[in-house]
C-alpha cells in the first residue's frame, strides 16, 4: 500500500468520503495519507460536524484568518475570542473548501460567541476568508436573515465562477438577492426554503438567472399554512426552465400543473405532511423518463396511476407515511410488477393479504437489488382497514427465501411488533448457499439484542454479512453499509 501511486490513494479514500471514522481513522498513518485525506475532509467539513466540535471547527477557520482580521476580531473580543494564542495552521484549510455551508457558519458563530452585538462582524470576516480570488467555491447555502452583499468582496467573480449548487431563503432582501442572482448563473441545482410570510417575489431571478436548472427542490414547513399567491408565482417561473429540469422535489401539493412540463423528468420526490391533499395534479400525468420515485403522506391512488403512466424506466419507487386499504395496495404492487420491470430498489407497505402479489414482484422484478418492507401491524392503528394486527411472518419470510432475484439480498423490515425468532431462523436457514445478507431491522431498538445468539450464528456461517437496529434512523432509506453522517 505504501508504494502505490498517490493519484490512486486519493481514489481509493475518496470512494470512503461518506465514511468519517475510517478517514479519521486513516489520518495519523503517514504524510502522504494525511495530505491526501485532509482535501477530501475538507470539500465540505460541516457534514463531518460531529456534536460539540462546532468550536474546534471555529477555532481552525480563525486561524486561517489573515493578521488584519485576527488583530481586528482580537480587539474587539480582547477575552471573549476564542483563540488564546495563534499557531500557524499546517494546511491551508480554506483553499479546500468546496460547500460554502453559511447556515451551519451562522450556528456555530450563535452557539458559541456570547457578545450578539458583534456576530455580524464575526461574519464579514469569516466570508472575506471563503470568498477571494484564492478560493473556488461549488455549493453556497444561504441562511435565514442573510444581510451581506457577497457579489461586493474582492475575487467573488473568481471565487464562484464554477458555483453549481445555490441554497437560500425566499424573504432574502433584495440587495443580497441582486447579488445572488449575479454570481449563481452557471449553477444547475436550486433549493429554495418557502416561509409563510415576507417572501420575495424577485426570488424568481434565481430561476431565470441561470443558463440550465437541472435539479430544483421548494421547501416549506411541514405544519404552516403556505402563501398560495407567492407559490404560484414560483411554479409559473419554473416553466422557462421546464425542459431543463430532471431532478424536483417539493413538500406541498404544487398550486398549478407545473410538474407536468418537466418533460425530461428522471427523479420526483413528493412530500405532504398530514396536510391530506388530493394532488390531483398527478392524475393522468405522464413522465415518461423518470427513473426514481420517491413520496410520503401523498395519495396511493394518484401513486399508482403515476407509476401505471411511467414507460418501464422507474428503478427506484419509496413510498410511505400514507394509509391505504388492502384493495389500493394490492393494486399498487400490480402496477410495480407490470411497469417497472427494471426494478432496483423498492419501498413499500405490504399488506398481510397481498403477500401472493409480493411474491409476483419478486418473480418479475428480476433486477431487484434492495428491498425496504413496511409492515403495519401495530395494535392500535387507524382502524382495521388500514393496519395487520396479524401478520403471516412465516409466509413473508418463505416467499422472500423462495423467490427473491439472484441479486437481492438487501432487505430492511420496519414493523410495531417484532417478528418471533424462529420465523427468522427459517428465513435464514433457507437463505443457505445465497449471497451473504444485509439486513436491518426497523421498529424495536432491542430486535438485535433480542436476535443476538440467532444474527451471530448466521454471521459465523457467512449467511448473513451484516445485520443492524436501525431504529435511530441513522440510514437512509436504499443505505445498508453506510451510515449518514
Amino acid at each position: 500500500m505504501a508504494n502505490l501511486n498517490k493519484d490512486i490513494i486519493y481514489l481509493l479514500f475518496k470512494e470512503l468520503q461518506y465514511d468519517k471514522k475510517t478517514l479519521q481513522s486513516c489520518l495519523l498513518v503517514n504524510k502522504t495519507w494525511c495530505e491526501i485525506i485532509i482535501p477530501i475532509l475538507w470539500k465540505d467539513p460541516w457534514k463531518y460536524l460531529g456534536k460539540g466540535n462546532d468550536k474546534l471547527l471555529l477555532n481552525i477557520i480563525f486561524s486561517n484568518l489573515l493578521k488584519e482580521s485576527r488583530d481586528y476580531l482580537n480587539q474587539r473580543f480582547k477575552n471573549l475570542f476564542i483563540i488564546s494564542s495563534y499557531q500557524k495552521p499546517l494546511f491551508d484549510y480554506i483553499s479546500f473548501c468546496r460547500h460554502l455551508n453559511f447556515i451551519e457558519i451562522k450556528k456555530i458563530i450563535n452557539n458559541t460567541i456570547n457578545v450578539k452585538s458583534e456576530i455580524s462582524n464575526i461574519e464579514k470576516e469569516i466570508l472575506k476568508l471563503f470568498i477571494n480570488k484564492n478560493t473556488n467555491i461549488t455549493h453556497l447555502y444561504i441562511p435565514y436573515k442573510f444581510n451581506h452583499q457577497i457579489d461586493l468582496l474582492p475575487g467573488v467573480e473568481r471565487c464562484f465562477s464554477e458555483l453549481k449548487f445555490l441554497s437560500c431563503n425566499t424573504t432574502v432582501k433584495d440587495e443580497v438577492l441582486n447579488g445572488l442572482t449575479k454570481i449563481c448563473k452557471s449553477i444547475d441545482e436550486l433549493d429554495l426554503f418557502i416561509e409563510v410570510h415576507s417572501n420575495n417575489y424577485e426570488i424568481v431571478k434565481l430561476i431565470e438567472a441561470p443558463k440550465k436548472l437541472l435539479k430544483i427542490r421548494l421547501m416549506s414547513d411541514y405544519y404552516s399554512e403556505i402563501d398560495e399567491s407567492f407559490y404560484k408565482v414560483l411554479e409559473n417561473s419554473l416553466i422557462l426552465q421546464s425542459n431543463n429540469v430532471q431532478h424536483f422535489k417539493i413538500t406541498k401539493q404544487p398550486i398549478t400543473n407545473i410538474i407536468s412540463s418537466f418533460i425530461n423528468l428522471k427523479r420526483l420526490e413528493l412530500d405532504d405532511n398530514f396536510r391530506c391533499m388530493k394532488w390531483k395534479c398527478l392524475e393522468n400525468l405522464s413522465l415518461p423518463f423518470l427513473e426514481i420515485l420517491k413520496a410520503r403522506h401523498v395519495p396511493i391512488k394518484v401513486l399508482t396511476n403515476l407509476i401505471e403512466n411511467t414507460n418501464e424506466s422507474l428503478n427506484e419507487i419509496s413510498i410511505d407515511y400514507i394509509n391505504h386499504d388492502w384493495i389500493n395496495n394490492k393494486k399498487i404492487i400490480q402496477a410495480i410488477y407490470k411497469k417497472c420491470p427494471n426494478l432496483k430498489y423498492l419501498k413499500l407497505v405490504i399488506r398481510c393479504c397481498n403477500i401472493s402479489e409480493l411474491e409476483k414482484l419478486l418473480i418479475k422484478c428480476q433486477y431487484l437489488d434492495g428491498l425496504y418492507i413496511l409492515v403495519d401491524n401495530t395494535l392500535d392503528g387507524y382502524g382495521s382497514e388500514f393496519s395487520d394486527k396479524v401478520i403471516d411472518w412465516n409466509s413473508l419470510f418463505e416467499i422472500l427465501a423462495k423467490s427473491s432475484p439472484i441479486n437481492l439480498f438487501k432487505f430492511k423490515i420496519y414493523y410495531q411488533i417484532a417478528p418471533k425468532s424462529e420465523f427468522i431462523k427459517s428465513f435464514l436457514d433457507k437463505w443457505k448457499g445465497r449471497h451473504p445478507m444485509l439486513l436491518q431491522f426497523i421498529g424495536n431498538q432491542n430486535t438485535c439484542k433480542n436476535y443476538f445468539d440467532l444474527i451471530e450464528k448466521y454471521k459465523t456461517e457467512g449467511i448473513i454479512k451484516k445485520c443492524d437496529d436501525a431504529f435511530e434512523n441513522t440510514f437512509e432509506d436504499f443505505e445498508w453499509i453506510q451510515k449518514k453522517i
